[in-house]
């Protein structure tokens, strides 16, 4: 058992200072003060001091074995590590493809996430990559989401001189397909839309839904962020119901700009209806007016923890809403919202405590304390 003494809990509604009790890998209880009369053998207490107590971070979007290659082999990025991850926040994760989707396959990412779960944070996939029609494990993206223990979803790519694409009626076939494998499999059967700065923008997606019964929330563009233009074009998508994703930014100024985005999203009424990404150890490709690449980087996932600091601290945006991207919304996309994305008793034990900068102090991941004094306290095996 964890008990984690007077904390501040965000919930991520404004809770106040609570005690937090853990047995194995779920919240047991939460009170104003729970004292435990019996001694009990193994008892682990963690005194929060009034930190902050939060949920951990869910990342939808991260490419856990690397991307990259446009430009040849020698630039396929790293792999994600676990304490990478941890020090970053993140207690959850959905790795996907990017790109490439020959060198890089799902069978590699499949058993990246399954060691990510054997060593102690929860991690699912999407199937699909760039291309279309989409890499798959077996003959459909249908079959992968039902009989595919950890698939949640499909990856796309639209608007992007790298894509294969993809018009309104591929789309509305594809996530038919993601659909029906959903509802079969009791899973969220969701259609992760990478978005590039080509002209036609979301013309594809409106098109899918003006000409198709199939829901809205299972879209789900990401990069929504890339231009002004996309960005105003998703505040539409969302007015029509649906939920986009705000990358977050690799360095200071990204972040910043991630933040001014959110806030906009916030004032226009939406702050149930976004999610912020990392699209970590992906390629972050320069290209020129001619398309042609002059430039390579990757990020890893800190930007969530440093957009969400800037929201709170330089924005001055109430915690309890600007926690909503990064905790609860993921968890309504993943149709997790019972339990993850929320401090409450019977939840995943995923949490975070912050100090007052906003600074990572404790990390708790499936009931287990993973990061604390600067230092990652679960790795893989060899890292």
């Amino acid at each position: 058992m964890l008990l984690m003494k007077q904390a501040d809990l965000y919930a991520p509604e404004h809770l106040g200072i609570k005690d937090v009790l853990i047995e194995g890998e779920k919240i047991l209880s939460i009170q104003d003060h729970i004292e435990l009369s019996d001694p009990i053998d193994g008892l682990q207490v963690i005194q929060a001091d009034h930190k902050l107590m939060i949920p951990g971070f869910i990342d939808l979007h991260e490419h856990i074995i690397g991307g990259g290659g446009e430009g040849g082999p020698w630039l396929k990025t790293p792999e994600a590590s676990l304490k990478t991850l941890l020090s970053c926040g993140v207690t959850t994760v959905v790795g996907l493809l990017g790109t490439d989707g020959i060198s890089r396959n799902l069978t590699s990412l499949i058993e990246k996430a399954r060691a990510f779960n054997h060593d102690g944070i929860t991690a699912y996939i999407l199937t699909g990559s760039y291309g279309y029609p989409p890499v798959t494990f077996f003959d459909s993206v249908e079959k992968d989401i039902m009989l595919m223990d950890l698939v949640v979803g499909v990856k796309t790519a639209m608007s992007d001189h790298r894509s294969s694409a993809i018009n309104g009626e591929e789309l509305i076939h594809l996530a038919a397909n993601a659909r029906r494998g959903g509802l079969l499999a009791g899973k969220p059967g969701y259609v992760t839309i990478h978005m590039g700065s080509g002209a036609g923008m979301l013309d594809p997606l409106f098109y899918a839904l003006d000409h198709s019964d199939i829901p809205v929330q299972i879209f789900q563009p990401t990069h929504m962020g890339r231009t002004a233009q996309l960005l105003d074009q998703g505040i539409e998508f969302q007015k029509r119901g649906g939920t986009i994703d705000i990358t977050a930014g690799e360095d200071a100024a990204h972040c910043r700009e991630t933040a001014d985005q959110l806030e906009h999203i916030f004032q226009a009424g939406f702050e149930d209806q976004v999610t912020v990404t990392t699209d970590a150890y992906g390629s972050m490709p320069k290209f020129n007016e001619q398309k042609e690449l002059i430039g390579m980087t990757y990020g890893i996932p800190d930007g969530l923890l440093n957009t969400l600091a800037k929201l709170v601290l330089e924005k001055h945006i109430p915690l309890e809403t600007a926690l909503k991207p990064f905790t609860a919304n993921p968890a309504h996309v993943l149709q997790q919202s019972d339990h993850k994305g929320h401090i409450s008793a019977g939840a995943d034990a995923d949490l975070l405590l912050l100090n007052s900068d906003m600074t990572l102090d404790t990390v708790i991941a499936r009931g287990t304390k993973a990061y604390g004094n600067h230092t990652a306290l679960l790795h893989g095996q060899f890292e």
